[in-house]
This record gives structure tokens, C-alpha cells and sequence, in this order.
């Protein structure tokens, strides 16, 4: 071997470590006390109040908790919110459908206006909004004359409390697709029209089977704001006994008539469909996740 070939030692392998993240590296004692803090919360504002709806329910025994929940009124109450889930979260659906569609799909002045007033029954109160279809569709609204003299009944009716309910849940669906279609592109829509397919086709068989999850989320989301809503349908409902009272207006009757043990039977109810949605809807978040 030439003595003037200079044989370099290899240079020992660097382990690479992984930085840990920032939140891993403050004091033990200081993550624990957050922790507490943050577990101490929830538990204070929502597990023990849920817990007392059902203690309260059953405290003068079962007999009276399905007494309460098998009562005429009560029966006509949970029949009737069925019914606006039914109309409206369908409906929106279908319109969540149509302006994510709109607004991820094509260019045009305007599209800043229609995410405007998708999210305005985000910004105004469910009350307001009640008010508004009672200065429309009431005896002395904008079209109470015609709808008298054709004997059509809008508000204190099921067609009222539908629209006020379809209002407050309107932008539900249309806010969880629209990030989802503008993540995804039009590429894959583009490459199916390219090879010949038509407008429902490239939606059916291309563009669906991609939101759904995102649809199916929004939906369970649409859902419980629907199965929960007071403030719009109490406008427009009448409180009419067995006819236009929902689950949360039977639940206000009951307690402002001193029937504790009543109304958080029917509320308990409305908890224990709280928790199916949620649970629903972590599942379809970690199926979605998972694909």
C-alpha cells in the first residue's frame, strides 16, 4: 500500500432525535396543574349538570319518569321536533350541497356576498330571526292578508317552525363542505367531463363519494342544533299544547309549571340524544381521518 494514501477514519454514525414539542417540554408540575384546571372545568360545567338531569328525572322514581315521558303532550312534543328534524336537516343538506357547490366550484362576483349571508344566522339571534317571520308571515305581516284570504297557516303552525328551524341550522353543511371541496380541487371532476361524463354522473360517482364524510358530518352537526333549537321556534310556535310545542318548549312549560321532575325526564331524553350525536359524530371524525 502507498504510505502516501492517507486512510480517513469513518465518521461515527449521528443519531438523529427527534426535537419534542414545545408543549413537552415545560415543567411536569406545570402540565399537571393545566391538565386539573382544564379536567376540573368540564367537569363542573358539563358532567355534573348532565349527571343532575338524570339524578332530578328519576328522583320521585321511575314510575313518574315514564309517566312524564309517555304523557299526550309529551309524546306530541317529541313527534313534532322528529318531524322538523325530517323537513329541515334534508333540506339543508340539499342547499349546503348546491352552495358549497357554487362557491368551490366556480369563479364569479359575488362569491364573498353568498358566504356572507350563509353564515349571517351565525351573527343574528335566533329571536330576531323569529321576529322575522312573524312580521312576514303573521296576521299583520308583509303577507298576512293573502295567507288569511287563502287560508294558509305559516306561523303558530308546523310550516313556521320549520322555516325558523331550517334558518337557524342553514349554514351547518355549506361550512363543512366548503373547506373540504376547496382542499380537494377540481381535478378529478375536470378529468371525468374530459372523458365524457355528465354533470350528475361527475357529481355522483367523482364528487360525492369524496364529501361525504364531510356531508355526513355536517349533517349530525345540522341535527342537534335542530333537535335543541328554543329561541326561533319559541317566536313562531304559539305554544300551542300538543299541536306546537317542541321538546325544548315542552321542557320551559313543565318548568315554569313547577313539574320539575317532568321536565328533566323530557330533558333527560334530549341528553341521552345530545350523547348519541356526539358519539356519532366522533365516529365519523376518526372514520374520516382514517381513510
Amino acid at each position: 500500500m502507498d504510505q502516501s494514501t492517507i486512510i480517513e477514519p469513518l465518521a461515527p454514525q449521528t443519531r438523529i432525535v427527534a426535537a419534542k414539542p414545545a408543549a413537552l417540554q415545560e415543567p411536569r408540575f406545570f402540565r399537571y396543574v393545566l391538565t386539573f384546571i382544564a379536567l376540573a372545568f368540564l367537569a363542573f360545567f358539563i358532567v355534573l349538570p348532565l349527571v343532575s338531569i338524570f339524578i332530578t328525572a328519576f328522583q320521585k322514581g321511575a314510575d313518574v319518569y315514564f309517566a312524564a315521558i309517555t304523557h299526550p303532550d309529551a309524546l306530541a312534543a317529541i313527534q313534532l321536533t322528529l318531524t322538523v328534524v325530517a323537513i329541515a336537516v334534508p333540506l339543508n343538506a340539499i342547499f349546503g350541497i348546491m352552495a358549497a357547490w357554487a362557491l368551490t366550484k366556480f369563479n364569479y362576483k359575488g362569491k364573498n356576498l353568498l358566504l356572507t349571508v350563509i353564515d349571517l344566522p351565525f351573527a343574528v339571534s335566533p329571536v330576531i330571526a323569529g321576529l322575522v317571520f312573524i312580521l312576514l308571515f303573521g296576521a299583520q305581516g308583509l303577507f298576512g292578508d293573502w295567507l288569511f284570504a287563502n287560508d294558509i297557516k305559516i306561523v303558530f303552525a308546523l310550516p313556521g317552525i320549520v322555516l325558523a328551524t331550517i334558518f337557524v341550522t342553514l349554514p351547518f353543511v355549506a361550512r363543512e363542505l366548503v373547506p373540504l371541496m376547496q382542499a380537494q380541487g377540481n381535478a378529478e371532476e375536470e378529468a371525468s367531463i374530459s372523458l365524457g361524463a355528465n354533470g350528475f354522473k361527475t357529481f355522483w360517482y367523482v364528487t360525492l363519494p369524496n364529501i361525504k364524510w364531510g356531508l355526513i358530518y355536517g349533517l349530525i352537526l345540522c341535527n342537534a342544533r335542530a333537535i335543541g333549537e328554543f329561541g326561533a321556534v319559541s317566536v313562531v310556535s304559539g305554544h300551542i299544547r300538543g299541536m306546537t310545542n317542541t321538546m325544548p318548549l315542552h321542557i320551559e312549560i313543565l318548568y315554569n309549571e313547577y313539574q320539575f321532575s317532568a321536565a328533566f325526564a323530557v330533558a333527560s331524553l334530549m341528553s341521552v340524544l345530545a350523547i348519541i350525536t356526539l358519539v356519532i359524530k366522533d365516529i365519523v371524525a376518526w372514520k374520516s381521518k382514517s381513510i
